[in-house]
């Protein structure tokens, strides 16, 4: 009997491997996950990666964050941190400036204008973060990060 991954897929012949229908499964959640959490951000003028960097932005308070650290703390990897941040700035959400004790470095701040998007956002964003988790309990979702855990531990180390 075919798996529910392969009659989502259409797919008639067996996957080549249980690691290969894992690693396809994960894929097709993640843009399933990806695709309700971004309809949260439909009419606020920023993306699902902006509303990360905000979200780091926030983290970090006063002292602001360096553009790398960004850039490394982002949930989807960004190869344009400085264009994403252009975009920000020009909606005046951050703000950038070189770092006194190094000019090689530029630190970004939240403004008042990005701190009351995410707060406007918060809300519709952990009701998302339910909904797209509804299908398990507590316990299972403990086991599902776990697993992730594993899974992001092996795909580093190479």
């Amino acid at each position: 009997m075919p798996s529910r991954l392969q009659r989502d897929l259409r797919q008639s012949k067996p996957f080549r491997s249980t690691a290969q229908e894992a690693a396809l499964g994960l894929l097709r959640t993640a843009d399933c996950v990806r695709r309700r959490i971004e309809e949260v951000f439909e009419g606020t003028g920023i993306t699902m990666q902006q509303y990360n960097v905000l979200r780091i932005l926030r983290g970090a308070g006063e002292n602001g964050v360096p553009t790398l650290d960004i850039a490394e703390r982002m949930i989807e990897r960004a190869p344009g941190i400085t264009r994403l941040l252009d975009r920000l700035e020009a909606k005046k959400l951050v703000r950038r400036a070189r770092c006194a004790a190094d000019r090689r470095q530029v630190l970004c701040w939240l403004t008042p204008q990005g701190f009351e998007l995410l707060e406007t956002l918060e809300g519709p964003v952990t009701k998302a973060d339910a909904t797209v988790m509804a299908g398990l309990d507590t316990r299972e979702q403990a086991e599902l990060i776990a697993l992730l855990d594993q899974v992001r531990a092996t795909t580093k180390a190479k």
